[in-house]
């Protein structure tokens, strides 16, 4: 049984109101920001199948609502160390589209601390940051009374060659045709 700590349902849907909503999470010290638009629901961890042949920050599969959905850990995809999961840890699922589909998919985060409104004037880019260092997924920096949050554009961390190979429906799809 799935224990569901928050989802979109208990939320207001009004898209514009959403707009600059951003749900905080913690990976390590660093805390993280996405839209809450891409957030569906937020669950406690539960058993994982395993895949194969998937990049080892993919952690397997989970049957939500009737659905498969790849899960990935967010701190081995991000390169940070990896850590025990605890009765904090949760699965943020979110919406993640391209070009071609969207993708439903769950993100083990450390913790997850808050909605936050954050202003466009407090949101800083990333393009001062140098060349040398991968900032297409980083939204932006949001500052907020002396401390950062890092915000991401989920659907550029993920390319399309890693949801094709994280989503068993299109696995078996493929196989099947």
């Amino acid at each position: 049984m799935t224990h569901i700590v928050w989802s979109m349902s208990q939320g207001d849907k009004a898209v514009s109101s959403q707009e600059n909503k951003y749900l905080i999470f913690k990976l390590g010290n660093e805390e993280f920001g996405v839209s809450i638009i891409k957030v569906k629901e937020i669950i406690s961890m539960i058993p994982i199948s395993g895949t194969p042949y998937t990049p080892d920050y993919v952690k397997g599969v989970i049957s939500l609502h009737g659905k498969v959905s790849p899960v990935v850990d967010l701190r081995q995809k991000f390169g940070m160390k990896e850590a025990a999961y605890t009765d904090r840890t949760r699965i943020i699922i979110v919406e993640i589209a391209n070009r071609f589909q969207k993708v439903v998919i769950g993100l083990i985060v450390d913790s997850v601390s808050e909605v936050m409104n954050i202003k466009n004037e407090n949101i800083e880019a990333t393009h001062g940051f140098g060349a040398d260092l991968n900032m297409e997924f980083i939204m932006g920096i949001a500052k907020m009374g002396g401390l950062v949050k890092i915000l991401l554009n989920i659907d550029r961390a993920f390319n399309t060659d890693e949801i094709a190979v994280s989503n068993p429906n299109e696995a078996n799809g493929a196989a099947m045709n």
